[in-house]
């Protein structure tokens, strides 16, 4: 599978972003889809999830609210939508997918990575 990541940028505190993921390489709808993000000195966190279907999805505490994860399966395309952006933001993001069901699927099931994108967020 590869996963090309975009959208990522600088951007004001309160300000809004999407990213993209483009998926080749594997039947997009056998994938569940998750973004993380890292930032500098801390370890890779998941944030968002979506399931095959893109019926079932789930964020972490710092991000929900304010992110929305969604997919187009027809375009084997996965999406961020990020609102109300803080500094603690910043870091690099990162898509990721597997094929463990979706009920199954824990942080360390992700084994297809993207490259990354770089977002930095201005107080």
């Amino acid at each position: 599978v590869q996963l090309v990541e975009s959208g990522g940028g600088l951007v004001q505190a309160g300000g809004s972003l999407r990213l993209s993921c483009a998926a080749s390489g594997r039947t997009f709808t056998n994938l569940v889809m998750g973004w993380f993000r890292q930032a500098p000195g801390e370890e890779r966190e998941l944030i968002a999830a979506i399931s095959r279907s893109g019926r079932s999805t789930s964020y972490a505490d710092s991000v929900k609210g304010r992110f929305t994860i969604s997919r187009d399966n027809t375009k084997n395309t996965v999406y961020l939508q990020m609102n109300d952006l803080n500094p603690e933001d910043t870091a690099i993001y990162y898509c990721a997918a597997t094929n463990v069901d979706w009920a199954l699927t824990s942080n360390s099931s992700y084994a297809y990575w993207g490259q990354g994108t770089q977002v930095a967020v201005a107080s």
